[in-house]
């Protein structure tokens, strides 16, 4: 019989994960981070254990899905043409968003200030600007589709972790 704190560790790491992927949809909560907290917490149990290697990348797995989500709508911008001033409006935008109108400024805030830095500082029209705008949209959604992958990558480590050993 499996010792409580193993069972303890394991139902922990399945809300993790749980929480993880519902992260990747909702902003505000890490995503990726916390479903790698739950492989993390399966491996302290007695039942699985990972590689050091196996560990590592998928740190490495949610370093890159940090940055890419705050760097694809940026990117998104460059892509529809938006200047440096989109770029700008996005960045600030992200930030602003994020903690003047949680959760949802994380979406509507790179949208908004790119499509601001465009109006304002680079003088482009509407069309334009929205394009800038759509861009950091896009951006957003391919991080968001990015996040999900991996925590859902992750779920997969766990249970296959789970059933063979």
């Amino acid at each position: 019989m499996e010792n409580i704190l193993d069972i303890l560790l394991i139902i922990l790491g399945a809300l993790c994960l749980l929480i993880g992927i519902i992260g990747s949809i909702l902003p505000g909560l890490p995503g990726p981070p916390l479903s790698y907290v739950g492989l993390l917490l399966l491996h302290f149990t007695d039942r699985v254990q990972f590689t050091t290697a196996q560990l590592i990348l998928w740190l490495v797995l949610v370093l890159l899905t940090m940055v890419a989500d705050y760097l694809l709508p940026v990117l998104g911008v460059k892509k529809w043409n938006g200047s440096k001033w989109g770029n700008i409006g996005c960045i600030v935008g992200t930030v602003l968003g994020m903690f003047l109108f949680p959760p949802w400024g994380i979406i509507i805030g790179p949208f908004l200030g790119a499509v601001l830095g465009e109006l304002l500082f680079a003088e482009k029209k509407a069309p334009e600007a929205l394009k800038a705008g759509f861009g950091a949209f896009m951006g957003f959604v391919l991080g968001t589709v990015f996040k999900l992958s991996v925590c859902g990558w992750f779920v997969f480590c766990f249970v296959k972790a789970l059933i063979i050993s």
